[in-house]
């Protein structure tokens, strides 16, 4: 690029505090740096006639131009760079951005003078060494100026001239400069060239944005055209704030005339003009332009002065630029194709919110499109082919990437044969409106942005700042196909408010899960006259930008009342926002450019690593494939749901989690697997589900043999360690999810059983974060048995619920295995387990220590439970023991009474005899035991068995409470 677009606004002192809406006088003068572009500060000129690389020589002079309207003399300080050669040559005029000088524009100056260019580089009217005030760009006089220089170019003997005081030549500038170059080029016939960067076609606009549109506006023909409403926009008073110093010390300089005022207030105005400068303060201290204000801004702009004839011209605009947006290039660029010039428009990455990462591209662009139309010596026809493509953009960088993707167009959308294309992305948002607030004195304000940060290299987490709560709303995208957006999109918005005036921000993001981004910090101002308590319909142009969207993704619209970059209401409000159905959309499908970069070194290294895992992966599918090759099918277990042989699994510090399991679970049995923690239940259902290896045994369902990926897992459903969701899926998205991840058929999955088994209503269509975690609990039991599978297991399935939930939740598990199919439970509710399961395996120290029917260990025919009033004696509990055909005796003291279980050989009308005649207290006489006392007895047992021989009875109970109080 020809302008200076790295230094400058990236040494000014970067402040996060939020600018006040009543605005200070000198945060006032600010507003005049919202033209800023990022041209430097103001810098030392480098020696008169100094001969530099390649044999360029530079020529300092002071060049005497038009007066002020004052009268008072002006004379702008210049650079001449001349090429080493001899004879006549091009000449190219370079202006600055605001509050910079010719000293930044040295490094291009002097690469087009050593490629045979007359290069002047000048400082503007107003800023450093130069005289004047600073008008803005005014035709008057800073355009004049620019023709004196031009001027002073045809008296010249070494440029090369089409007529008597008509030089060859271009003129070429970034954001206050480039205005003044489209300026120039509409005003000056002379001039056979442009390339002007990052600049405004309507101060007005640029300023007091407004990006309202009236109603039933349609969609535009160019992508990023707006045509707002006649209320005038909201005042960008960040970006006054942020620049004010830069444009002070810009406008410093030894040539500066004293002020002929000595008011304070002109004082502040320093060399600005002082009509000017009292306009725009009173303009940032009402928060309203006045109408003389705004005619004159509008007439500093190429939308004054483009007539029925441009030069060829190149624009290039920022997709990061809150300062001047891509509407502001695109109606520069529908004005000069109607003219009928050569024309090609360059959306590049960067801005004055960011440094362009395809700097390299547009420099050559620009070195080729002046090339061709200027350097030549004949001039090209202008119906011609262009040098450079007619539209390029650049799309989002991906991670990793080197730089953006660039995207070509034949023709500028609307300007061609072909208007832009649209699309409709549907909306959804939580409910059909939302209140927001605007507090009173407007703070605090959400921050969407702050200016310049990301050219700094900074960042700010901005959701949190920006959808703040009560002052915002929101609505998200679904059912996204994929597309580019390339342009505004426009959405309308139904507002109702207690106020007159209504001013709103309105910004598109893009959600990941949890996390929800910009790829482009910008915000849309929208100021709109209502009648209170009157819903008024809004159509609201977002700020133009290339998104790549991808299919399925989310994207959010987000309407704020507040926003710390602009001057907004202070009154305190209440609106109603009503979300509109869906987003327009412009799209575009360009052809991409192949862009030569630097190797990507990391991503070289991590393809190689990819590699080396798709190889070791690949390994270990074939080697699991072997396994299950040499693990035959075994016809005898066709029709047994469950087998478990023989599992063993040992981990790597030597504890042996599961040592020789075996058990099997036929069709139609609800199975309970019990035990205490650590007694390997949990790393058994992990290697009945294949999700480790065991180091011995096997696993079979159906006769299959159960190894990681097994075909015949897709007729088991589980539920192991918690359920796992999407938390930005709703409860139905994520079951349908899921199974559209299995690869069958959407009639096969069962939603309408598995959504009664969820029973979440209307939460369904919720974000499953919203959920509670008995909630979630429930859908992962319901997400478990889509497909109505063989073998359902159910890790901990009544976690999170309350008794409702968990007597709902029996009788299901009860119905489904009477289907003919197996239910697997892991729990450590014992009396939830005798009412819902058929039958229990019991797991001690990683092996099985009972198992069978629950009726037939909870009842038997030589078991007599006795309830004693009190605890009983040591000798009654002897005697009882000594007495004959007694097998075992044991306790299980509760406090204030006790449990005795006796199984004997005798009828159990003899043993109640024995037990009075022992002197025991008996209250109670019963046959069944609960599943409870049969559990913490084979454990107990197991333990004894195992290790610590605790002598007599009181051994056994003191182990009974504390496997109880594990």
């Amino acid at each position: 690029m020809l302008v200076s677009l790295r230094v400058g606004v990236h040494n000014l002192p970067m402040r996060r505090r939020p600018v006040p809406r009543r605005v200070r006088p000198v945060a006032v003068i600010s507003a005049l740096a919202l033209v800023i572009g990022l041209g430097g500060l103001t810098g030392l000129a480098p020696p008169a006639a100094a001969t530099t690389a390649a044999g360029v020589t530079e020529t300092e002079a002071m060049v005497p131009v038009g007066t002020e309207p004052d009268g008072t003399p002006v004379q702008i300080d210049t650079s001449t760079f001349a090429p080493g050669t001899t004879g006549r040559h091009p000449a190219l005029l370079l202006a600055h951005g605001f509050g910079g000088s010719k000293a930044d524009l040295d490094t291009q100056a002097k690469r087009y003078a050593a490629q045979g260019w007359v290069v002047v580089t000048y400082t503007a009217r107003g800023f450093g060494a130069s005289g004047g005030r600073i008008h803005l760009d005014d035709p008057a006089l800073e355009v004049a100026d620019a023709r004196t220089l031009v001027d002073t170019l045809a008296a010249r003997d070494d440029v090369r001239l089409d007529a008597t005081g008509d030089p060859r030549v271009a003129v070429a500038g970034g954001s206050y400069g480039g205005a003044l170059a489209l300026m120039l080029g509409a005003t000056d016939p002379r001039i056979d060239g442009i390339v002007a960067s990052i600049t405004w076609n309507d101060l007005a606009l640029s300023l007091f944005p407004q990006q309202g549109l009236p109603a039933g506006d349609g969609r535009p023909t160019t992508p990023a055209r707006i045509d707002p409403t006649d209320v005038p926009g909201i005042y960008k008073q960040l970006w006054g704030s942020r620049f004010f110093a830069g444009s002070v010390a810009g406008s410093q300089g030894t040539s500066a005339p004293p002020a002929t005022s000595t008011t304070p207030a002109d004082l502040l105005c320093g060399r600005f003009d002082l009509s000017l400068c009292h306009g725009l303060t009173a303009a940032a201290e009402t928060g309203t332009p006045a109408p003389e204000l705004l005619d004159t801004l509008r007439g500093h702009g190429p939308n004054a002065v483009i007539g029925d004839r441009m030069p060829p011209t190149l624009l290039i605009q920022g997709l990061t630029d809150s300062l001047f947006g891509l509407d502001q290039a695109d109606a520069n660029a529908r004005a000069i194709a109607a003219t009928g010039a050569p024309l090609a428009v360059r959306w590049t990455d960067g801005g004055h919110d960011a440094r362009s990462a395809t700097q390299a591209q547009d420099d050559a662009a620009a070195e080729a499109w002046l090339g061709h139309y200027v350097k030549a010596e004949t001039k090209p026809a202008l119906e011609g082919s262009l040098p450079v493509a007619a539209f390029t953009y650049a799309l989002p960088q991906a991670r990793r990437q080197s730089a953006p993707p660039l995207v070509t167009l034949p023709a500028y959308p609307g300007l061609g044969e072909d208007d832009a294309t649209w699309s409709t992305i549907p909306l959804v948002a939580a409910k059909d409106s939302s209140r927001i607030l605007t507090p009173p004195g407007g703070q605090p304000a959400s921050t969407t942005s702050i200016p310049g940060l990301a050219a700094a290299g900074l960042s700010l987490p901005t959701y949190q700042l920006a959808a703040l709560p009560g002052q915002s709303a929101h609505m998200d995208t679904r059912d996204v196909q994929r597309m580019t957006i390339v342009g505004s999109p426009r959405v309308t918005l139904t507002i109702t408010s207690v106020a007159p005036e209504v001013t709103l921000f309105v910004s598109l993001w893009q959600v990941q899960g949890s996390a929800v981004s910009q790829p482009r910090p910008l915000v849309a101002p929208v100021r709109a006259r209502v009648t209170p308590g009157v819903p008024t319909e809004v159509t609201v142009a977002l700020p133009a930008g290339t998104w790549t969207v991808e299919q399925g993704s989310t994207w959010r619209v987000l309407v704020t009342s507040t926003d710390t970059a602009f001057a907004g209401s202070r009154d305190a409000r209440a609106d109603v926002i009503a979300f509109p159905t869906a987003l327009a959309v412009p799209t575009a499908v360009g052809t991409p450019v192949s862009v030569a970069g630097e190797r990507d070194t990391e991503s070289w290294l991590l393809a190689g690593a990819l590699v080396a895992l798709l190889a070791g992966l690949g390994a270990r599918a074939w080697w699991a494939r072997r396994r299950r090759a040499r693990l035959p099918f075994r016809e005898d277990l066709a029709d047994v749901p469950l087998v478990v042989s023989h599992l063993v699994k040992t981990y790597a510090d030597g504890h042996r989690a599961v040592d020789d399991v075996s058990w099997r679970a036929e069709r139609g049995q609800v199975v309970g697997l019990l035990g205490p923690n650590g007694a390997g239940k949990t790393t058994t259902m992990r290697m009945m589900l294949g999700l480790i290896r065991p180091d011995s045994g096997t696993v079979h369902v159906a006769g299959h043999p159960i190894t990681p990926g097994a075909p015949i897992l897709g007729r088991v459903g589980a539920l192991v360690e918690g359920p796992g969701f999407l938390p930005h899926l709703t409860g139905r998205e994520n079951l349908q999810a899921f199974w559209r991840a299995t690869g069958r058929p959407a009639e096969e999955a069962g939603f309408e059983e598995a959504l009664d088994v969820a029973a979440l209503g209307g939460a369904l269509d919720r974000p499953v974060r919203t959920y509670s975690h008995g909630m979630k609990q429930r859908l992962g039991i319901a997400q478990a048995m889509l497909g109505k599978p063989d073998v359902l297991f159910l890790d901990e399935p009544t976690n999170g619920l309350d008794p409702p939930q968990i007597a709902a939740m029996r009788p299901i598990l009860q119905a489904y295995a009477a289907t003919g199919r197996t239910v697997v439970v892991s729990s450590h509710l014992l009396a939830e387990v005798e009412m819902t399961c058929s039958h229990v395996v019991v797991m001690h120290a990683g092996r099985v220590v009972t198992a069978g029917p629950v009726a037939e260990l909870v009842a038997s025919e030589d078991t007599t439970v006795i309830e004693t009033a009190s605890a009983p004696m040591e000798g009654a509990l002897a005697t009882l023991t000594g007495a004959h055909g007694i097998r075992s005796v044991e306790v299980i003291d509760e406090g204030d009474r006790a449990k005795i279980t006796i199984v004997a050989d005798r009828p159990r009308p003899e043993v109640v005899r024995l037990a009075l005649d022992a002197g025991l207290d008996v209250t109670g006489v019963g046959s069944r035991r609960h599943l409870e006392e049969v559990f913490l007895g084979v454990i107990a047992s197991a333990q004894e068995v195992g290790g610590a021989q605790d002598s007599g009875a009181g051994g056994v109970v003191e182990r009974l409470r504390q496997v109880r109080a594990r």
